[in-house]
C-alpha cells in the first residue's frame, strides 16, 4: 500500500514538473549611460543655450527592466504576456516613481498558429517600422526620431508610438510578410453636452495598420496611424467660470489627425542603406495640441568598421502652416565599438538647424528634451558612453 502512495506521489511530481517546463519566463533590459554636451543660440533676446551632463538610456537606446514569458496551453495556442519599464540609472528614477514613461509595455495576450492577439500598453506598428529603417538605431541622438517627435508625429521610435487601452492583432510571419494591427480606446469623458458622463468610443481612439516585409537583405514597412476625433477640453466648459454650459468639446476639434509611412533598407554586406518618408495631416479646425500638417525624409548608411558599426544620418522635416511654412533640417553620426555581443562603447554626433517658422528641434537627451533648440537658431549635441544589454 504505502509503496502505491509512493508511486503516485512520484507520478504527480513528474506530471507537475511536465506542466511546469512549458512556462518559462526571460528577465531582460538595458543599462546606458553616457555624457552628453549640448549647444545652440537661444534666439530671440541672444544668448547661448548650454547643457553638460550624464544622460542615463537615452543616447542609445532606453534604460529598461523587462519580463516576458509564455505558457504552452495545447494545441499550438500558447499564452503570452510583457512587463517592460522604463529607468533612469543617472538620476535614480524608474520604476516605483509616478512618472507616465515608466511603463514602456504591459501586456498579455494569445499566440496561435494564426497570430497573436494582445492587451494593454504596447507597440503601434511605426514604432518598431521607423527603428528598422534607421541608420543611427533610432535612438534619442536619430535625426528621424527628435524631428518626428517635437513635430507631433505618432509614427516615431518614441512614446506617442505607444498604446495605452490598446488590443492588438500580429500576424504569422508569411514569406517573409508580418502584418499587424491595433486600436487603442481613448476613454474620454469629453462628450458633446455638458450633462454626458459617459466613455465615449471613438473620442481621443487610436488606431495603427503595418504591413513589414523582410527577406535576405531587403526590408520594407508601410505603416498607416490616426488618432480618431482628436478632442480637447472647451476652456469654458466649467459653468462655476465661465457662467454659461458649452460642450466640452472645444469648438473646432473632434477630427482625425492621420499620419502614413513608408521606409525601407538594403544590405550590401560591405554598407547598408536606409530611407523613409512620412507624412502627417490634421483635419481639425484648430491646432489640436499645436500639430500643424508636417512631412519628413530621412536617408542614411552604415557600414561595419573595426570591431564595430559607423551609420550616418541625414533628415529634414516641412511644417505647413496657414502662414508661413517651416523647416528643420538635421544630419548625425555613430560609431558603435563592440567590445562583445551584449556591451559596446559609443559615440554620436548631432547637428539640428531649424528655421524661424518651424519647431524647437533638438536631440532628446540634452536637458531633459528642453531648453537647447530654438526657432531660426541651430543646435548640435555631442555624447558618448557604455552600453549594456542582458
Amino acid at each position: 500500500m504505502m509503496n502505491k502512495k509512493l508511486i503516485a506521489l512520484a507520478v504527480s511530481g513528474l506530471a507537475a514538473g511536465s506542466a511546469f517546463a512549458q512556462s518559462n519566463v526571460t528577465v531582460y533590459g538595458v543599462a546606458d549611460v553616457g555624457y552628453v554636451y549640448s549647444q545652440g543660440n537661444a534666439g530671440v533676446g541672444g544668448g547661448t543655450n548650454k547643457f553638460s551632463g550624464l544622460a542615463g538610456g537615452g543616447i542609445t537606446a532606453g534604460n529598461r527592466l523587462g519580463f516576458k514569458g509564455e505558457e504552452a496551453l495545447g494545441n499550438g495556442l500558447k499564452a503570452v504576456f510583457t512587463l517592460e519599464y522604463g529607468l533612469q540609472m543617472d538620476n535614480n528614477s524608474g520604476i516605483g516613481n509616478t512618472g507616465g514613461l515608466n511603463a514602456r509595455q504591459q501586456f498579455v495576450g494569445l499566440a496561435s498558429n494564426y497570430g497573436t492577439i494582445s492587451l494593454g500598453r504596447q507597440y503601434a506598428p511605426g514604432f518598431n517600422a521607423t527603428a528598422n529603417n534607421d541608420a543611427l538605431e533610432a535612438t534619442d541622438m536619430s535625426i528621424q526620431s527628435n524631428m518626428s517627435v517635437y513635430s507631433g508625429m505618432a509614427i516615431t521610435p518614441n512614446s506617442p508610438a505607444r498604446y495605452a487601452n490598446s488590443i492588438a492583432y500580429t500576424s504569422n510571419n508569411l514569406s517573409g510578410f508580418t502584418a499587424s494591427a491595433i486600436y487603442g480606446f481613448g476613454e474620454s469623458k469629453l462628450n458633446n453636452t455638458y450633462n454626458d458622463n459617459v466613455n465615449s468610443i471613438w473620442d481621443n481612439g487610436r488606431v495603427g495598420l503595418g504591413l513589414n516585409y523582410a527577406n535576405g537583405p531587403i526590408n520594407i514597412d508601410a505603416v498607416y496611424q490616426s488618432r480618431l476625433q482628436e478632442v480637447v477640453p472647451n476652456l469654458c466648459a466649467d459653468p462655476a467660470v465661465c457662467n454659461v454650459a458649452p460642450p466640452y468639446k472645444a469648438p473646432g476639434s473632434g477630427k482625425s489627425i492621420n499620419e502614413w509611412y513608408l521606409g525601407g533598407s538594403y544590405d550590401f554586406q560591405v554598407a547598408k542603406i536606409y530611407a523613409s518618408y512620412q507624412a502627417l495631416y490634421n483635419n481639425n479646425d484648430v491646432r489640436v495640441n499645436g500639430i500643424d500638417d508636417s512631412n519628413l525624409w530621412t536617408v542614411g548608411v552604415s557600414a561595419p568598421f573595426g570591431n564595430g558599426v559607423f551609420g550616418l544620418s541625414y533628415g529634414r522635416l516641412s511644417i505647413d502652416r496657414d502662414g508661413p511654412d517651416g523647416n528643420s533640417w538635421g544630419a548625425g553620426a555613430m560609431y558603435q565599438y563592440n567590445l562583445s555581443k551584449r556591451t559596446a562603447l559609443y559615440i554620436a554626433y548631432t547637428y539640428i538647424n531649424n528655421d524661424k517658422y518651424s519647431v524647437p528641434v533638438q536631440t532628446q537627451v540634452a536637458g531633459d528634451g528642453i531648453g537647447i533648440g530654438a526657432l531660426g537658431e541651430a543646435n548640435y549635441t555631442l555624447g558618448a558612453g557604455i552600453r549594456h544589454s542582458f
